[in-house]
């Protein structure tokens, strides 16, 4: 987790007035299982003594509410071909945009390769992404605290490739989710505490290639990575639901869309809204390598693709990104963020001044282009 700091970009969000309004009537919080929790108390501050007995009278104060936070998210990285050399040094591999990550509380992005320098290639691909271990080093000192493996790559080289992905992540900081050994590991998430919150923080796919489905589904003593391909969306609508009883703020990174395009596939608002239904304060993601409309849908949000993040396209519009700034408080979203960028040299570089806010109003043209009914401020 890392320190808040202010950025200079183009925000869309509550109102301040609004934004404290939401906080002074966040008076509550509860424990994983719905239950009370109760502030510590020093003997010194105990409650005032009944008159009549001695003895001290019941506390009418309520319970201290924990304090919002703030996620940044970034899309696909990979760091295959022109980008492997940046990893000769992993602490300065992501380059000026590390500064915006590390400005949130905690990041997350959706690392589109898998993690090993084993494994056999997954038949029937034309492209395969690999990458040593040095990719979750450079992830980690640009402040990733979270990174989704759930994606149609995440298993190119297969099993071994896979179980190697998971073994680097374990001595890594950096918490990957969206795959494991069984089914159970695979839908399971990260779980943070922040600012006296808990957070749940899932990655799944939307996309598989069709002969590599029945491979790479995860099973009860099988491999494979979190999806929301045919029954497997109803596994993962319960493990979000199961999620969002035992805390506060759940998050959905998902790989989702058709490559090339800006608007999101016919079925991708309902599977948001049973998502979000299920409990989830955001679903996120990826896979179109362009970017794809954002906002909220009432008081959770939505994005449809963040685009590339660390990627080898840098010109034209698979070029251009960006980081999106969450701000959670107690299962609603009270603020979103977005600062654009533009892939130079396979790293995100951020958009200034009149640049910036060009680049801010043609991804929010996006949503009226698509039909979206997505908005600025939470409902």
């Amino acid at each position: 987790m890392h320190p808040v700091s202010p950025r200079p970009h183009t925000r869309t969000a509550l109102s301040t007035g609004a934004a404290s309004l939401a906080l002074l009537l966040a008076v509550g919080c509860s424990a994983g299982d719905g239950s009370p929790v109760e502030p510590e108390r020093s003997e010194e501050a105990a409650a005032p003594l009944d008159e009549g007995t001695g003895a001290p009278s019941p506390s009418t104060e309520p319970a201290a509410a924990g304090e919002p936070f703030t996620v940044a998210f970034g899309g696909d990285v990979m760091f295959d071909g022109i980008l492997e050399p940046r990893l000769a040094d992993p602490q300065t591999a992501l380059g000026p945009i590390a500064e915006q990550l590390s400005a949130a509380d905690l990041a997350m992005v959706n690392l589109e390769t898998a993690v090993t320098e084993g494994g056999t290639p997954a038949p029937g691909k034309a492209f395969l992404f690999r990458t040593p271990d040095s990719a979750l080093e450079a992830l980690a000192a640009a402040g990733v605290d979270v990174a989704s493996i759930a994606n149609n790559h995440g298993m190119d080289y297969g099993t071994d490739g896979l179980l190697d992905t998971l073994d680097n992540g374990e001595a890594s900081s950096v918490r990957l989710v969206g795959g494991g050994r069984d089914a159970d590991e695979a839908y399971t998430p990260h779980v943070a505490e922040v600012n006296g919150q808990s957070v749940a923080l899932f990655g799944a796919t939307d996309v598989m290639d069709d002969h590599l489905i029945a491979e790479w589904t995860p099973g009860e003593d099988k491999p494979g990575l979190a999806s929301t391909k045919g029954e497997m969306r109803q596994r993962m609508v319960a493990a979000v639901s199961e999620a969002a009883a035992a805390h506060d703020n759940v998050v959905v990174f998902l790989h989702w869309g058709l490559e090339g395009a800006h608007c999101p596939l016919p079925h991708a608002p309902g599977l948001a809204e049973e998502l979000i239904a299920a409990g989830a304060t955001a679903v996120v993601g990826g896979h179109a390598h362009v970017l794809s409309p954002g906002g909220f849908m009432g008081d959770a949000y939505v994005h449809y693709g963040l685009g590339n993040f660390v990627f080898y396209n840098f010109n034209g519009p698979t070029a251009e990104t960006g980081v999106l700034t969450l701000t959670f408080d107690q299962g609603s979203v009270l603020e979103a963020d977005w600062a654009p960028a533009q892939i130079q040299g396979g790293i995100p570089v951020p958009y200034e001044g009149t640049a910036a806010e060009q680049a801010t109003q043609t991804w929010l043209d996006m949503r009226t282009e698509c039909g979206l009914a997505l908005t600025d401020s939470p409902a």
